[in-house]
């Protein structure tokens, strides 16, 4: 690929923020399109690289190899195991307030809003302080007016889960009295725009002053600061003598809304075009090669010249797949071949973690994740597909989106810097 011209990335979710960055460290020219802002904000922010294969994965790198081989198909085989590692290397490298811990050796244990275990390779230290792998005592702090977050559904859950070695678990809840502006109704950005105030945090410690124990954790849903987590959470639990972790909460979500801050702002300070709104309506091709996409925004349709593509517009969910009444599945915006759809029978079975044939489908690719035909040829030599978009993956089985979504944009990133050479 020539080094002239300018990258589209168009998606702006994880994988299409990772591509743009690696890219632009690289010193590709990228504009990124996008009809939203992505799954950053809906999504609790950490890297879950491999969390089931059917069963609970301790080691994802232990895990991984033997997970290839039996899925000759998935992103992971074909990109190479090694890929994901140094994806996860690179994002913490990147990432400061709150900082990332982790890798691939071990998942950690970490509470939902629920109270479920919930298996993750790298995630904010701020949460991972509370891994229940080797169990304790957990104390889950309720914030008034805080919608969808229910302290005593987490403890009792918590209560009820053992360590992987069969340690003890306890969980109480508790309440706490704090007056945020006389709401009765308070979301989770409210709270983390009020905990940037050292003086609210110190609120918030009196509070707990005297109802924790000796040897608690104190668990607080995930609205410690927008703008300087670290800083809040080093300050608490220094107030609080006592391990503080947070809990990703329904949406919207605070952690990945900083995630989608640090990276989009990184893209900012390389000159990175970054333009949320206008949705992508199909592209100009010629000899096997994209060489533009049109835009539809207020003023009109838009062409945008492009010496390479990088397509991250998400799976079902986010409209980077789609199906008509007919049961007909296309991809909307490049027109690329469509993999894995069911020939005829059921798409969907009844049971929520059933294999349902559908559930794979997606864009396939080679393993520099150029999408592919039936018969194994390449569409277009100058796109990379990256993210849910891909085939071969169930993401909300295996849990492993944001590690999918990270190391698919990072590998397509490598890949079209790697033919410059």
């Amino acid at each position: 690929m020539s080094g002239e011209g300018e990258i589209v990335v168009i998606g702006v979710g994880l994988a299409g923020l990772v591509a743009a960055l690696r890219l632009a460290e690289g010193g590709r020219r990228v504009r990124v399109l996008a009809k939203g802002v992505g799954s950053t904000h809906l999504s609790g922010a950490t890297v879950d690289v491999l969390g089931y294969a059917p069963f609970r994965v301790r080691s994802p790198a232990a895990t991984l190899p033997e997970f290839a081989v039996a899925n000759p198909h998935h992103p992971y085989a074909l990109m190479g195991t090694a890929v994901v590692d140094d994806a996860v290397t690179w994002l913490k490298g990147r990432l400061s307030n709150p900082r990332y811990v982790g890798d691939l050796r071990r998942n950690f244990l970490l509470p939902t809003a629920l109270g479920v275990a919930k298996p993750t390779a790298v995630a904010p230290q701020t949460m991972a302080v509370g891994d229940l792998t080797h169990g304790g005592c957990f104390v889950i702090v309720g914030l008034p007016g805080l919608k969808d977050f229910y302290p005593a559904l987490v403890a009792g859950n918590l209560g009820s889960t053992v360590g992987i070695a069969g340690e003890a678990i306890e969980a109480r809840a508790v309440d706490v009295d704090l007056t945020l502006d006389g709401r009765v109704d308070v979301g989770p950005l409210a709270y983390a725009r009020r905990l940037d105030d050292p003086a609210f945090r110190a609120q918030l410690a009196a509070r707990l002053h005297g109802r924790l124990g000796a040897d608690d954790m104190v668990g607080l849903p995930a609205v410690l600061g927008l703008t300087d987590a670290e800083q809040a959470w080093e300050e608490l639990e220094a107030r609080l003598e006592r391990p503080v972790f947070e809990i990703p909460t329904l949406p919207p979500s605070v952690p990945g809304v900083r995630l989608y801050g640090a990276l989009s702002g990184a893209l900012h300070r390389l000159g990175v075009s970054v333009t949320i709104g206008g949705e992508v309506l199909g592209a100009e091709t010629h000899g096997g090669r994209v060489t533009g996409v049109h835009t539809e925004t207020a003023n009109g349709v838009r062409f945008h010249a492009a010496a390479g593509v990088v397509l991250a517009t998400g799976g079902w969910a986010a409209g980077g797949l789609e199906m008509d009444s007919h049961w007909v599945v296309r991809e909307p915006v490049l027109g690329l071949p469509v993999t894995g759809i069911p020939g005829g029978g059921r798409r969907f079975l009844p049971g929520y973690f059933d294999h349902h044939p559908l559930a794979s489908t997606g864009v396939a690719v080679e393993g520099s994740l150029r999408p592919v035909d039936g018969d194994g040829r390449v569409v277009f030599t100058n796109v990379r597909v990256a993210g849910a978009t891909l085939a071969g993956a169930e993401p909300w089985k295996e849990k492993s989106g944001d590690g999918l979504s990270l190391s698919t944009g990072y590998h397509a990133a490598m890949s079209m810097l790697a033919e410059e050479d």
